[in-house]
């Protein structure tokens, strides 16, 4: 089969297998950004047989090539005088709908395949938020784990004399992401300020005295439970007195047990790289507490939890095995939090064994295709990345209107707003799941959803 396209262009075969083809060959070394692009193509079989027109453009063709890549190195002097060097990246991905949005990422795993990955969902959660911004995605591989305030200062320092030049409140807006917090978004905001002679919101998850937003802190934790209290709605069921599991112990994994317990769940584990923590009794707002001042503060491990209250349960993971004890345990929800691919296909099989009803994910991409597939099969109400983490950026597109505005919103009114998105988020994927003839099936709702607003707007634009 051919499909005639523009003069001199001709398709062969199945575009979608095609193109798959092309990004494996282009981007070779880099699987956490072909499992992105396989999910995201494995729902938009459904939209190309409606809409040739995207095919004639060859829209996946250029949506999976990034608009600009940027990377540069960073060198900065240690606490001892000696001078380390780490590598940095901004990935411009998708600009059709907005400037550039997306977190910036300090982890020693940071590579190209990986913000790839994480700038191409981007790209899709960002459309899916109502609001007009296109996706991006940085960071580096530097580690701030055990590194003391002046040595993150000099690196963010060293990192954003080069990132400036790239970045601007109508250009590129980043925010934090893994190892990037309030602290780090500051050292950052401070170098950008005094290089640019401007103060403007060019970052966001700023503190609230120069420019930052009440609830953006929360909002990626909030959102995702929001969205999960609106997966159930349709089941005609709630939070109240569900047993919660919880993945990670930073901001999102934080957040999300803080409105858990607002709506009556009982959330019952924590978990960081070195172990899972259970606790039988659940987490309650004290214990919630103790692990805020552990993780923010202290910057301790979660292990310490078990010393402090002597009915929790601490399990040490081990990496080599294909699973993790967290998603062992009989529970009704699921809100992975941590980081990518931390469900296999046989946590998926365990969760799915011990009668989980509903996983919700707070991270970016947590869930292999596998554990996906499994999860749909089996009819377990699946809230993907995209769409149940979205309240994160949302709520940072919300700090960009205070900033453009010159005003500040209270408390009430930013997590109204933000409530509302997810609701939004929740009735975009549910809808187009059944439009295009897959109902409940949220992952197709949320890749497609995202997708055409994204394509419609870079075909209005022309071939750019």
């Amino acid at each position: 089969m051919t499909v005639a396209t523009h003069p001199g262009t001709k398709i062969h075969g199945d575009y979608i297998e095609q193109v798959m083809i092309s990004v494996k060959a282009k981007n070779p070394a880099e699987p956490e950004f072909h499992q992105a692009v396989q999910e995201v193509f494995d729902s938009l079989r459904l939209v190309l047989a409606k809409h040739p027109e995207y095919q004639s453009a060859r829209l996946l063709d250029r949506i999976v090539e990034p608009e600009r890549v940027i990377m540069f190195r960073v060198p900065w002097f240690d606490d001892r005088g000696d001078i380390q060097v780490n590598r940095g990246f901004r990935i411009e991905m998708n600009s059709a709908i907005g400037p550039y949005k997306g977190g910036l990422r300090f982890h020693p795993s940071v590579n190209l395949g990986i913000l790839k990955f994480l700038a191409f969902e981007q790209v899709f959660k960002n459309s899916l938020t109502t609001l007009p911004m296109g996706g991006g995605k940085g960071g580096s591989d530097f580690d701030p784990k055990g590194k003391s305030d002046n040595e993150v200062m000099r690196f963010c320092q060293s990192f954003m004399t080069e990132l400036q030049r790239h970045i601007g409140p109508d250009t590129d807006v980043p925010a934090g992401d893994i190892g990037v917090g309030g602290r780090e978004i500051g050292f950052l905001f401070g170098q950008y300020k005094r290089l640019r002679n401007e103060f403007t919101g060019v970052l966001t998850g700023k503190g609230l005295n120069w420019g930052g937003s009440l609830i953006r802190p929360e909002a990626t934790g909030y959102g995702c439970v929001y969205f999960a209290s609106e997966m159930l709605k349709t089941k005609k069921d709630s939070l109240e007195g569900k047993l919660c599991l919880v993945s990670g112990s930073g901001n999102v994994s934080q957040y999300t047990i803080e409105k858990l317990l607002d709506l009556g769940a009982k959330p019952v584990t924590v978990s960081d790289s070195n172990g899972v923590i259970y606790d039988p009794d659940g987490i309650n707002r004290e214990k919630l507490a103790f692990i805020i001042e552990l993780k923010n503060v202290k910057r301790g491990r979660i292990r310490d939890y078990a010393d402090q209250y002597k009915k929790a349960i601490f399990m040490p993971t081990d990496i080599k095995l294909e699973h993790n004890p967290i998603w062992n345990i009989k529970a009704d929800c699921a809100f992975p939090s941590a980081t990518q691919n931390e469900i296999t296909a046989k946590d998926a099989a365990n969760l799915i064994k011990n009668g989980i009803k509903l996983v919700a994910e707070g991270a970016n991409m947590p869930s292999t295709l596998e554990a996906t597939k499994l999860f749909l099969d089996a009819k377990v109400l699946y809230g993907p990345a995209k769409a149940a983490n979205a309240g994160g950026v949302a709520t940072s597109g919300l700090e960009m209107s205070q900033n453009s505005q010159r005003l500040s919103w209270t408390r009430e009114e930013v997590d109204d707003r933000l409530h509302k998105i997810m609701i939004a988020i929740h009735r975009n994927c549910f809808e187009t799941a059944e439009k295009y003839g897959t109902p409940g099936n949220l992952v197709n709702g949320a890749n497609i959803g995202g997708f055409l607003k994204v394509a419609n707007a870079m075909l209005d634009q022309g071939l750019v």
